[in-house]
């Protein structure tokens, strides 16, 4: 006998859980499945983002610009410090802490919230039922008025590099380096390649980066994505374009990578490898026959504009449908859905969604760059500012980058905020929010910023779209 819930979901990550707490606040019974444990090997809610993702990777990267700046910067400030060390057994323990403080934070939500949690393998079966294999061995079946599938992502693999979790690794052993590795090779120059390789690199780590494609960071603005390379050069942080790996071999506690580029072919040995060339939908064996739902050809559950799948009552958010796999796109459309199935109205608008890299200088954009603007014979005019110009970054002592805004040439209405340097994470929110309400670069230009911020530059970059940047030449 199935037990009954308004509510189904599967994963508890980002967009499940958010999902399954809207749904619960809208009045709803609801269960939610994960089957993540924690280092502990106890359940763990949130997903990968919260355990082995976005919240300890932002942990790691702050305890070594720590570490980076002591060395490097404090100097300038007068502050001397004489052999600074690094425990990286205590740097691992505080990120640890902070993964549990939150995976418990929403362990609380659940109960506060009255959703039941189980814990094991939610497999969706024909009449929306979910069979709940549990981590005890026992099987339950849930059945569910509507299911909203949010199984996640999983890290892609290469054939040649099999994760071993100790010489060769996906981004969770790259957070759990039990000391800082003296060569590590990273194949990938995304943002999970960028971030981790910029953390071993500041505690002292050689890293080299491998990247396939010939350009670097090919989505982002070619602007913002040559003044970040530029400066991971400067760091020590060495990027190899166009370099395609074909094979990876452990000999005597080593890692002989071997890789092709335009010069031809190439060994690199290293004390570690972290493969991060990318994620795909976590959908194996997550759905019987007969169910009706549909998987596109790279393993994503098929949806249309409001995340439906097509099946009555059967919905899929998150890193396992279409659209950017990013923590904060799972969290719009956990709650859409679970506000569409309450009656009201629900929507994610994909063209709004920011994009962040946590390097040093930190990368940000949201719209479209300025090659897909000439790609698509859109008529734009640009405006940008440099953050060398901005007292308060220069205070700081992070004076690299700046900010580019693009608006349509007849309408003013902003297309793309483009950012690369200190403290933009949270910046680019300003052209998300102006994008919303259908702004111009006029607007953001008459809006008052306080002085002296770091937000300043998005405003001088939206008054030289119409060339009257006071703090520039035009």
């Amino acid at each position: 006998m199935s037990e009954q819930f308004d509510v189904v979901v599967i994963g508890a990550g980002p967009a499940g859980y958010h999902a399954a707490i809207r749904a619960a606040q809208l009045g709803m019974k609801v269960a939610c499945i994960d089957a993540a444990l924690g280092k502990d090997g106890k359940p763990a809610l949130g997903g990968t983002c919260l355990r082995v993702g976005c919240v300890p990777s932002k942990a790691l990267l702050d305890s070594s610009r720590q570490y980076y700046n002591l060395q490097h910067l404090f100097g300038d400030h007068g502050i001397s410090v004489k052999d600074a060390k690094m425990d990286v057994a205590t740097m691992i323990g505080r990120k640890d802490k902070i993964v549990k403080q939150f995976t418990g934070g929403i362990a609380m939500l659940f109960k506060a919230n009255k959703i039941t949690p189980y814990y094991g393998f939610g497999q969706l079966q024909p009449g929306n039922i979910v069979k709940v294999k549990q981590h005890d061995g026992s099987e339950v079946e849930l059945k569910g008025t509507n299911v909203v599938i949010a199984a996640g992502s999983d890290s892609i693999e290469l054939p040649f590099a099999k994760f071993d979790n100790e010489y060769i690794v996906d981004n969770v052993g790259a957070l759990d380096f039990t000391s800082v590795p003296k060569r590590l090779a990273v194949i990938g120059a995304g943002v999970i390649g960028l971030e981790l390789g910029s953390v071993w690199k500041r505690l002292g780590a050689e890293v080299t980066i491998l990247e396939a494609l010939p350009e670097f960071l090919g989505a982002a603005d070619a602007e913002v994505a040559r003044t970040a390379a530029k400066e991971f050069k400067k760091q020590g942080l060495d990027i190899k374009l166009g370099a395609k790996v074909s094979k990876a071999e452990i000999k005597k506690k080593e890692v002989h990578v071997t890789y092709a580029d335009g010069e031809g072919e190439k060994t690199l040995a290293v004390d570690r490898l972290l493969v991060a060339v990318g994620r795909k939908a976590a959908s194996k064996g997550l759905l019987a026959e007969g169910t009706g739902v549909k998987l596109s050809d790279r393993g994503q559950i098929e949806v249309d504009e409001h995340c439906h799948t097509g099946v009555d009552g059967v919905w899929a958010v998150g890193d396992c449908v279409r659209g950017p796999m990013l923590a904060h796109k799972g969290f719009e459309e956990g709650i859409a859905v679970a506000e569409l199935i309450a009656g009201l109205p629900g929507h994610v608008n994909l063209d709004t969604v920011p994009w962040v890299i946590y390097t040093e200088p930190e990368i940000a954009w949201v719209g479209k760059t300025e090659q897909q603007l000439k790609a698509e014979g859109i008529p734009y005019k640009a405006g940008s500012f440099p953050f060398a110009a901005i007292a308060r970054a220069v205070a700081m002592g992070e004076p690299a980058g700046f900010v580019k805004v693009l608006a349509h040439a007849e309408t003013d209405r902003i297309l793309g905020l483009h950012l690369v340097g200190v403290g933009v994470s949270e910046l680019v929110h300003e052209g998300v929010i102006a994008m919303e309400f259908n702004g111009s670069a006029d607007d953001l230009a008459r809006i008052c910023h306080a002085h002296p911020t770091l937000s300043e530059a998005v405003h001088d970059a939206a008054m030289a779209v119409s060339k009257r940047s006071i703090h520039k030449v035009n």
